[in-house]
């Protein structure tokens, strides 16, 4: 049994059920986002006598594992435990291998509920494992996947669970308590769900519904115009608006546009629109197979040396730069030659 979780393996579960679950991390996870899980699973087992869940830190291959400033040991999958859960922690490009996800395949198929924490979504997507159903992502990472598995209903909400709860998923960093309260709650009741909310120290835990994230505006503090003139860009990011335009729409002047912008985000409205769109693109050349022609016509450059340049003056590298880096090919698992 892993270090992590020692009061798992030393309390005896007396005759409640015992539930296995594999903590399957993958490189770069979250560290925040593993605590919550391990958190939840220790705080049920002293909540209610009916199961005993158990968790192990799993990875393909065994060894240390990078999760946010550590290397965490862990055991390999190579064994034939039954697991009640596997809960997979990724990291933002994490590249999984076709044995793993043949691994996770065959999970399911034996009825074992998947979850997907922060990137892990993206590898049971790779897996083919979440076709037309509704799953959730960390947010920065949602609109290369909207491309790359059409197949999969992505929300932008906190967490979600299927109806049977045999696929979950949930953003990075606290969203794993959420999504780990409210899959508990479905097997213990909703009064225990409310007393784990309480003994994790929580004032409530988040909804399935609740998104994410509120807009930059309101994170901020600022004005109903400010966020309208934000969700303009946001939606216009291929075709981008003159700051003309945008004032117009949200019923503005141009210098009341500006005036905004420079109170709330401290930048000129045509500045922080370019940065909108040279951000999509850089996450577009991290985590999608586009090419770099295509991703700087999508973001609203009118060639490629436009889109080179610009990108360049901001990063100080050329996308070439960017995805010879960091190369994130979902399609292409290590050991695929293609």
């Amino acid at each position: 049994m892993n270090s992590l979780s020692p009061n798992f393996a030393d309390a005896s579960p007396g005759m409640a059920e015992l539930r296995p679950c594999a903590v399957l991390l993958l490189p770069g996870c979250s560290l925040l986002a593993l605590a919550g899980v391990l958190e939840a699973l220790q705080a049920v087992n002293d909540l209610q006598l009916d199961a005993r869940y158990v968790a192990e830190l799993r990875s393909a291959d065994g060894g240390l594992v990078k999760c946010g400033s550590l290397a965490l040991p862990t055991i390999a999958l190579a064994d034939q435990a039954a697991w009640h859960a596997v809960l997979l922690l990724s990291g933002e490009g994490a590249m999984p291998s076709l044995a793993l996800l043949q691994w996770l395949r065959e999970q399911a198929t034996a009825g074992v509920a998947l979850a997907g924490i922060d990137g892990g979504s993206a590898v049971l997507a790779e897996a083919g494992l979440l076709a037309a159903e509704r799953a959730t992502v960390n947010a920065h990472l949602a609109e290369a996947l909207q491309d790359e598995f059409p197949d999969v209903v992505w929300s932008g909400n906190v967490w979600e669970i299927n109806a049977d709860a045999s696929r979950l998923s949930c953003a990075g960093g606290s969203a794993s308590l959420d999504l780990m309260i409210a899959w508990l709650g479905r097997s213990h009741g909703e009064r225990l769900a409310q007393d784990l909310t309480l003994k994790l120290g929580l004032e409530r835990a988040r909804g399935r519904d609740e998104r994410q994230r509120r807009p930059v505006a309101e994170q901020r503090g600022g004005s109903p115009k400010l966020a309208e003139a934000l969700s303009l860009m946001e939606a216009n990011l291929a075709e981008p608006l003159p700051t003309e335009d945008v004032a117009r729409l949200v019923g503005v002047s141009r210098r009341q546009l500006e005036r905004l912008f420079k109170q709330h985000l401290d930048a000129l409205p045509s500045r922080y629109y370019l940065e909108l769109r040279l951000n999509r693109a850089r996450r577009l050349l991290q985590q999608s197979g586009q090419s770099i022609l295509q991703i700087g016509l999508s973001c609203g450059f009118s060639s490629g040396p436009h889109f080179s340049n610009a990108y360049k003056a901001h990063f100080d590298k050329t996308p070439r730069d960017e995805r010879s880096q960091r190369a994130i090919a979902w399609r292409r698992p290590a050991g695929d030659p293609t």
